[in-house]
């Protein structure tokens, strides 16, 4: 049911949501963090986090428990969000590729339904920013806030407005002056503990309680000026970099945080278990708002859960990974339900990397000259530096039993069932997807040194 074209032709309630008309559209405001995984956050159970405004938003409105990306690096990543695609479809599958010319981008759809969408900091991936039509556009990398405030003072537009804001936060660099302890940190059990993988933490933590503070002034602005007649949504476009997230088909990388907000609408300080994509979030509003809405998108609506929180919506979740210039070059696809996760690593003859473990950079990935050092001398740092070079085949993980996916059952035969049916179900989308398995770039293969071997920390650009 496209819950958008009855709210503005109707006059009646849909599961006791009041319908809206056409002068009551609601106003948009999306906050987008940048490389933020869902389990940073303290909604999602972290108590090492500062997010006191993502708390208070959150009681305001709908938290989503299982949202997911389309592909864990930038520019894929949001591409998809903003076609309503997925990479293979769109075009844009390696990072730092865009879209093909003809491939529509949503938030004009919204434009042709009488809004103003106006777009601040990173919305899209570089140039893509200037080729989505935006009302208005200006890259600030800082004090966002201040642009969206300074935009208010200025408007006399009468139009519903769509306002995307794109923090930085908390992609690398990170912050030199971090405010918390490395003695207070909690790290992952897959990663090497040392003092200076804590130091780091700090930074990305520090960053993201300063999107934090950027998200919760947006935010006030957003409700002085509205009142309750605006949809908030915070999200960020995959997980951090960090060994096991960005670039990798884990929770740690696909799995995001997702918190929407609609006074009156959407029940307050509820969650759901729905699984939902980046794919989706675009044909919501635009179901919800009226606009039209293509038939030949992979995203779907899902204004069903945000009316009704215990509604199911997607089965399975795919996700695609094609690589990133030359720095990361290993293609991976992947399915997961509720409870298992399949992996195809379609070249496990390549090494994984990416620029953390290549460059090693000040506030960014120099702790890994402290992973190879613990390795010397420890063969569990050993052991988890191995599993991030090299990958199997294939992968298969119990979520539920094993949430950081560390037990790999491809050979368990008591899964053998199930394993082979979501084996074929990848090899199905992947066809219908058009996905030609392209290799971007030179891989770096396993029978050669990997990358990075015998080098210390690379400040060059």
């Amino acid at each position: 049911m496209n819950f958008g074209t009855k709210l503005l032709t109707t006059g009646t309630a849909i599961v006791g949501v009041t319908i809206l008309n056409a002068q009551t559209k609601p106003n948009i405001v999306f906050y987008i963090g940048d490389d933020h995984g869902m389990l940073d956050a303290s909604i999602y159970g972290s108590t090492d986090i500062r997010t006191p405004n993502l708390d208070r938003i959150a009681k305001l409105g709908m938290t989503f428990d299982r949202a997911f990306i389309a592909s864990p690096a930038c520019a894929p990543s949001r591409a998809a969000l903003l076609t309503g695609k997925m990479p293979a479809r769109n075009g844009a599958e390696a990072n730092h590729t865009y879209p093909n010319p003809e491939i529509t981008v949503l938030p004009r759809l919204l434009q042709q339904n009488g809004y103003e969408v106006i777009g601040y900091g990173k919305v899209a991936h570089d140039k893509m920013n200037f080729t989505l039509g935006f009302d208005a556009y200006s890259a600030p990398r800082v004090n966002l806030a201040d642009s969206v405030k300074m935009y208010f003072g200025r408007t006399q537009s009468t139009k519903p407005l769509c306002l995307c804001v794109g923090d930085h936060r908390p992609h690398v660099p990170w912050t030199n002056n971090p405010t918390y302890l490395p003695k207070d940190v909690t790290l992952p059990s897959y990663f090497i503990d040392t003092y200076e993988t804590r130091v780091h933490r700090t930074m990305y933590y520090t960053d993201i309680t300063g999107l934090d503070d950027e998200m919760g002034q947006v935010f006030d602005m957003a409700k002085a000026r509205f009142g309750d007649n605006f949809i908030f949504i915070y999200s960020a476009d995959h997980g951090a970099q960090w060994p096991f997230g960005k670039w990798n088909l884990y929770d740690a990388g696909i799995r995001v945080p997702l918190v929407m907000v609609w006074p009156k609408h959407i029940e307050a300080n509820c969650r759901t278990n729905a699984m939902v994509q980046w794919t989706d979030i675009f044909p919501t509003l635009l179901d919800i708002t009226g606009s039209t809405l293509p038939g030949d998108l992979d995203g779907k609506s899902f204004a069903k859960v945000l009316y009704n929180k215990n509604k199911p919506f997607r089965q399975y979740i795919f996700t695609t990974h094609s690589g990133d210039g030359n720095m990361n070059i290993y293609p991976i696809r992947s399915v997961r339900s509720e409870k298992y996760k399949y992996i195809l690593n379609l070249h496990p003859e390549f090494y994984h990397s990416n620029h953390s473990d290549i460059q090693r950079r000040p506030n960014a990935g120099a702790y890994w000259d402290s992973w190879d050092s613990a390795a010397e001398t420890n063969e569990k740092a050993k052991q988890i530096i191995a599993r991030y070079y090299q990958r199997p085949a294939e992968e298969f993980y119990d979520i539920i039993a094993d949430p950081t996916e560390q037990n790999n059952l491809i050979n368990n035969l008591g899964l053998a069932q199930e394993i082979d049916k979501m084996r074929q179900m990848v090899k199905v989308w992947m066809k219908a997807q058009g996905d030609k398995e392209t290799v971007y770039n030179t891989p770096y293969y396993l029978y050669e040194n990997r990358p990075n071997m015998g080098k210390k920390s690379n400040n060059d650009e």
